[in-house]
């Protein structure tokens, strides 16, 4: 097993403006304190927890991973909404803008936020960062709160499975683990195996 590389990829606890199915992306808001109770320490396996900088993201690695440090990175966080940020469809759907990004999200460009490729580009310079200290270090596994966006993103890139964007489930509290060979994973190739990753100690109740 020391030839292994393990990272978990795990979403936020759910917040508020995400009970309401607001756009959320760099503005923040508090996580539900019903779903935040649910929250759990999760394994404590993992030696590098590296999260998104915003809040919610923090506020959860710190229930999920009470014992170690948490490192935060810009890069992890999730699309940059812009003018749309914490507003929900009911807002929008009269928005000539917001109509047109509707039919692509993936080339449009949100006012005053990302595009889907600077989004992806800006992923992909944090995975390159994990990806070179769990090399350089000799490590073998890691943790990342993050959120969906980004998860759904890097499961299209490195699940076994392809899938599109929007085919992923992630739901709020859970993720994926994902497990290379150590010279797959320093490569850059599709992962080997891909099992969820529970959080909640009673998800349903």
């Amino acid at each position: 097993m020391d030839d292994t590389v393990a990272v978990a990829l795990l979403r936020h606890g759910l917040t508020e403006a995400n009970k309401s199915h607001a756009y959320l992306g760099w503005t923040d808001s508090p996580l539900c304190p019903e779903h935040r109770d649910k929250l759990a320490a999760a394994p404590q396996d993992y030696r590098r927890i590296f999260a998104s900088d915003l809040g919610r993201c923090m506020k959860t690695a710190a229930i999920l991973f009470p014992d170690h440090s948490i490192e935060p990175c810009p890069e992890w966080r999730e699309m940059h909404f812009g003018e749309w940020d914490g507003r929900t469809y009911q807002e929008l759907k009269d928005t000539p803008a917001y109509q047109k990004w509707l039919e692509d999200p993936f080339s449009g460009v949100v006012p005053g936020g990302e595009s889907f490729s600077a989004f992806t580009a800006r992923v992909d310079k944090g995975w390159q960062n994990l990806t070179d200290q769990l090399l350089r270090k000799d490590m073998r596994d890691a943790a990342v709160i993050t959120h969906g966006g980004v998860i759904r993103y890097l499961l299209g890139k490195y699940a076994p499975e392809k899938k599109e964007f929007w085919e992923w489930q992630v739901p709020f509290g859970r993720g994926y683990e994902l497990r290379w060979t150590r010279e797959e994973f320093r490569r850059g190739e599709r992962c080997t195996s891909l099992q969820e990753a529970p959080l909640t100690g009673n998800p349903d109740g």
